[in-house]
């Protein structure tokens, strides 16, 4: 499923968040995939159910964007060439769109899994007995 992520403990301090912005922008031009026009969202392998699933949910407008865009750094990667600078995925444009889904649909499976875990147990029902006569 998704890996850890320390994101929420570094946002929840603006500290560590004003020390570490620079930082995550400076790995994230440096990686590249900005330079080929993908988002961050774009790399995320496909070989687990539950991507294939969020993927299978997109919207098909965002489906296709995400096809163009892979399609077209695999021609740049196989020409050997960058898009020019304006053409760049700017880090206002790297939003998530596949984590999102991804999270849901983990979400999903973590709740069908402990409904299916789900031990029901009746109540014992304890018999009134009248009072004893005896003979």
């Amino acid at each position: 499923m998704s890996q850890p992520s320390l994101a929420p403990f570094v946002l929840k301090r603006q500290w560590l968040t004003r020390w570490m912005k620079p930082l995550a922008n400076w790995y994230a031009n440096a990686s590249g995939y900005r330079k080929l026009g993908l988002r961050a969202d774009d790399l995320i392998p496909e070989e687990n159910d539950t991507v294939l699933l969020a993927l299978k949910r997109l919207p098909p407008k965002e489906a296709y964007d995400r096809v163009f865009r892979m399609r077209r750094a695999f021609q740049l990667s196989l020409s050997h060439q960058l898009l020019p600078k304006e053409e760049h995925t700017k880090p206002e444009e790297d939003v998530p769109y596949l984590t999102p889904l991804i999270q849901e649909i983990e979400a999903e499976l973590k709740e069908r899994e402990d409904l299916e875990a789900m031990v029901i147990e009746k109540p014992t029902v304890q018999k009134k007995h009248g009072p004893k006569l005896y003979h």
